[in-house]
């Protein structure tokens, strides 16, 4: 009989399996064609065989390796990053992207239950500067970087 020696490597290998199945079996529909001449399905299939292959592999060593037990289930984390997607896309467009992007780094930092509020203030100004710089001024998307423009 298979003993299960790292429950979280199998619980990973079960997500891995139905996320690479489900791919093969919604991507069935398309078009395969060749590696010279791809169709629709091509990529869609390919990388949902690699994810089920990777499946494979984690849960080969789930069943072969010893490995740390599955953790309780925590809601808070759960209820705080929940709330901090929800928040974003409610508060980008009034309050512009950095505010935004600031604001729910420290929301999302409330997620842990050992919170350092300076770390956690470091990390929303350097994520706020990074993604003005990166989605408003390199790659030109259409958020408002600073309140009011």
């Amino acid at each position: 009989m298979l003993r299960i020696k790292s429950p979280q490597d199998v619980g990973a290998a079960l997500v891995f399996l139905a996320v690479g199945i489900a791919g093969i079996y919604f991507g069935g529909d398309l078009n395969f064609g060749s590696p010279g001449a791809m169709g629709p399905g091509f990529f869609p299939i390919v990388l949902s065989w690699i994810i089920l292959a990777i499946g494979v592999v984690v849960g080969a060593k789930g069943l072969s390796v010893e490995g740390p037990p599955i953790e309780p289930f925590k809601l808070r984390p759960l209820i705080v990053i929940l709330a901090a997607i929800l928040a974003f896309g409610a508060l980008v467009d009034m309050i512009g992207l950095a505010i935004t992007a600031g604001l729910l780094t420290v929301l999302a930092g409330f997620a842990r239950r050992d919170v350092n509020l300076v770390e956690t203030l470091l990390l929303a100004v350097g994520l706020a500067l990074f993604c003005v710089l990166l989605f408003v001024y390199a790659l030109s998307q259409p958020f408002p970087a600073w309140w009011g423009r």
